[in-house]
């Protein structure tokens, strides 16, 4: 049966019933459970040391009020990476390739973000969509330019993260099938092929730490805006 390379994309289903539920859930059956010691061995360790890391690291440019989104802005960025790593093992369905699930993890924290602005300075939040000193006449064009670029935050954030993921996944499989159709009749290729497809099975590594980084980093930065 001849499949196309985008068939990787489809949701998995069992019995009709999508399973991309489960696929979005088991990333968490990987995080420590807390009990009476929350140090109880090195991957405890490591995952303790990295969860700090990632909060200290997205919390340097807000201030002390903004400090309570630390919760929710490091356990998306830990279930973002996890779902972006789990989603390079072989035949296993990445959830972050689709850009519904994306939007629906970007558009309500976004809005979160411009709410929280509005309600604590509306003054300021406003005064973003016209920079001090413009001319009168391009006030109109300025206020719609800017509302518009407000407006497709949200939209900007789903695209790039699917957009990356979907890119890296599609070129992986296809190396990998041009690898296994050149073994038979030229091995030395095939062999370079492979060697290609290592290197570029490690790029997408770091592509996925980077761009589930790179989301949650954004939504920081519009946070950092409205407090």
């Amino acid at each position: 049966m001849n499949l196309s390379f985008f068939d990787q994309f489809t949701s998995p289903s069992l019995l009709g019933i999508p399973l991309i539920l489960i696929s979005m859930l088991f990333p968490a059956l990987l995080l420590p459970s807390p009990n009476n010691r929350w140090i109880t061995n090195r991957l405890s360790t490591l995952q303790t040391w990295l969860l700090l890391l990632i909060t200290k690291q997205l919390m340097i440019p807000l201030n002390k009020k903004s400090h309570k989104w630390a919760l929710i802005l490091s356990s998306l960025m830990m279930l973002i990476l996890i779902i972006n790593l789990l989603g390079l093992l072989p035949y296993t369905f990445t959830p972050t390739t689709q850009l519904s699930m994306n939007m629906a993890l970007a558009l309500p924290l976004w809005l979160a973000t411009l709410l929280t602005g509005l309600r604590n300075q509306p003054s300021i939040s406003l005064g973003h969509l016209l920079p001090e000193g413009t001319p009168t006449p391009l006030i109109p064009a300025l206020i719609m330019i800017e509302t518009t670029s407000l407006l497709i935050r949200p939209l900007a954030l789903g695209v790039r993260l699917t957009a990356n993921l979907t890119a890296g996944h599609l070129l992986i499989q296809l190396i990998s099938t041009a690898a296994i159709t050149l073994l038979p009749t030229m091995p030395a290729v095939s062999i370079l092929t492979t060697s290609i497809l290592l290197m570029l099975t490690l790029l997408e590594v770091a592509v996925a730490m980077i761009q589930a980084y790179v989301f949650v980093l954004l939504l920081s930065l519009y946070l950092q805006e409205n407090t």
